[in-house]
């Protein structure tokens, strides 16, 4: 970010976010901007441009209850397996054929000489021919998911796992097959102390959409390279806390105006976060005491 204070209000926001939300769905500006420029072939990405990519992946997690089926028809049905333990419910996302209209590189100028905002051409991105197997092992890939975190490194694995297939002519066998060749494959590792499985919905796609493709998925996963995305950010933010760098805006209001500890108890939250997703990379987790690996040091942290 070009914002100096960013750390500072990321650490504070991650607070809230852990000990209040239910579940967050983690969107990255790096990666949307690498997707973008790699994928897409877009040299200097729009805001635009990038708020439809935002706008493709939330109304994918979505399908399931514009088009309701048996199973994942409402959010707490959809999330409940996708987060066994509270505190661990930060979602990376992944997303496969990825389409983006392209858009004029240089503004138009109207008739009175004032200048128009960019409007898309309807060509659109080159789209591969998909198929069930080809759209699940895609959504693996870390150049698919939304998130700068390293899903491939030998220690980290998925906690859970849910694809929504969308077309109109997919077949259960399809996806049955699908899952033993991934299983048979052994490309995705799940925790050592949970059952190992892909969970798959089938969803339609809409009938007054024209789709270039007839297949897409969607994934929604907890993962455990979560702890490096939030690692960074401890490590950014301390780079300016311990230099009280950028603090006078916030010494002005209330909250701050006394001390500085709430900063100090945001970075705790965030770090015993982080230790509780590294500590779901081992067998032992079952075992894990959250108020013994907070320490003595400060307030126990309510749900």
């Amino acid at each position: 970010s070009d914002v100096v204070v960013q750390p500072y209000n990321s650490v504070l926001t991650m607070k809230r976010l852990t000990l209040n939300a239910d579940a967050v769905v983690v969107l990255d500006n790096t990666a949307l901007n690498r997707i973008a420029v790699d994928r897409l072939k877009i040299e200097n990405p729009t805001v635009d441009q990038l708020n439809s990519l935002v706008a493709t992946i939330m109304a994918a997690s979505t399908t399931t209850l514009r088009y309701p089926g048996y199973m994942n028809n409402d959010l707490i049905g959809l999330l409940a397996s996708l987060i066994p333990t509270p505190r661990c419910h930060f979602l990376m996302t992944g997303y496969t054929p990825l389409t983006l209209a392209d858009y004029y590189q240089n503004p138009i100028p109207n008739a009175d000489g004032s200048i128009s905002p960019t409007y898309p051409i309807a060509r659109s991105a080159s789209i591969r021919k998909t198929t069930v197997l080809d759209v699940m092992r895609r959504l693996c890939q870390p150049d698919n998911i939304m998130v700068s975190a390293n899903t491939r490194k030998p220690s980290s694995c998925y906690i859970s796992m849910l694809n929504i297939i969308q077309g109109n002519d997919v077949e259960p066998t399809q996806i049955h097959k699908a899952l033993q060749r991934m299983q048979e494959r052994q490309t995705i590792k799940f925790i050592p102390w949970g059952p190992a499985s892909i969970q798959v919905a089938l969803a339609r796609k809409s009938p007054f959409l024209a789709s270039t493709n007839k297949v897409s998925g969607f994934m929604l996963a907890n993962h455990t390279s979560m702890a490096e995305l939030f690692d960074r950010l401890l490590s950014q933010y301390d780079q300016i806390r311990r230099r009280n760098a950028f603090l006078d805006n916030y010494r002005r209001e209330p909250m701050f105006q006394d001390n500085l500890d709430e900063f100090d108890s945001a970075r705790e939250t965030v770090q015993c976060l982080v230790d509780e997703y590294r500590a779901c990379e081992r067998k032992d987790y079952v075992d894990y005491d959250y108020d013994t690996a907070k320490g003595d040091g400060g307030e126990v942290l309510e749900e």
